[in-house]
């Protein structure tokens, strides 16, 4: 029986391609639309508890997801609002982001997981953006409400096609000090950062808003599949037989 001929214009899937999903013990409808997001582009998914050990190497890329705020004793602060925090999940964080540098998996960031980039960076982050906010209300937009620019050239400009996007917003921290080898891709219009990626090593990404929730966008669909791009590469690259002499 010959082969079904493949989608025009669609990478042709690679058996295995796995995608780790770090969220909160239970999974919400944010982190189940990340799944949706990662799988429309021919990607497995994983799912990671706070606590559970995982062999990252096994992974084709990671991605952090929303949730809890980071502890801020991870950036040398105290606690300065009411707020959940879950130091299990933190701990798993690091633990996975240490793995994925090591090894050079692609790593994306949503939210609290561009925040824990962030931090793990040797970064640090204002706990209550609210009070300082001019020229923008603060206040929950699952639409694609707020203005966002984004820098040039860089990868999310790359993907997103356009200098200015709308974007929703449903944090109340941002980064504050950037950390080590990251720079800022986008800013909202009061100039808080609403993007990062690194300036070396392996793919990765931060950004402050949820592109799950505007999977019917086809630019947010973009992140989560430039996101996968660079897992396939990977992966490929990790494929690719040994040419070196013994």
């Amino acid at each position: 029986m010959s082969e079904p001929p493949e989608t025009p214009g669609r990478e042709p899937e690679i058996p295995g391609l796995t995608i780790g999903i770090s969220g909160p013990a239970r999974k919400s409808l944010a982190h189940r639309l990340i799944g949706l997001g990662l799988r429309l582009h021919g990607a497995r998914t994983y799912y990671i508890r706070p606590g559970s050990r995982v062999d990252v190497s096994l992974l084709d890329g990671l991605v952090l997801s929303g949730g809890t705020h980071v502890h801020p004793e991870r950036y040398g602060q105290e606690s300065q609002v009411t707020a959940r925090y879950d130091r299990k999940r933190d701990a798993t964080d690091q633990a996975l982001l240490e793995q994925a540098e090591r090894i050079g998996i692609p790593v994306l960031g949503i939210c609290r997981g561009a925040q824990f980039i962030n931090v793990f960076h040797n970064g640090s982050l204002c706990q209550n953006v609210t009070p300082l906010r001019v020229n923008t209300r603060h206040r929950p937009l699952l639409l694609p409400l707020q203005t966002v620019r984004l820098v040039e050239p860089s990868r999310l400009r790359q993907v997103m096609d356009s200098p200015v996007i709308g974007a929703n917003r449903i944090h109340s921290q941002t980064i504050k000090r950037l950390g080590r080898n990251l720079r800022v891709t986008a800013v909202d219009n009061d100039l808080f950062v609403q993007a990062i990626e690194n300036t070396r090593g392996q793919w990765l990404m931060g950004i402050q808003w949820h592109p799950e929730y505007l999977l019917y966008h086809s630019g947010h669909r973009r992140i989560f599949r430039n996101f996968v791009d660079a897992a396939r590469r990977f992966k490929l690259a990790r494929l690719e037989p040994d040419t070196g002499e013994a």
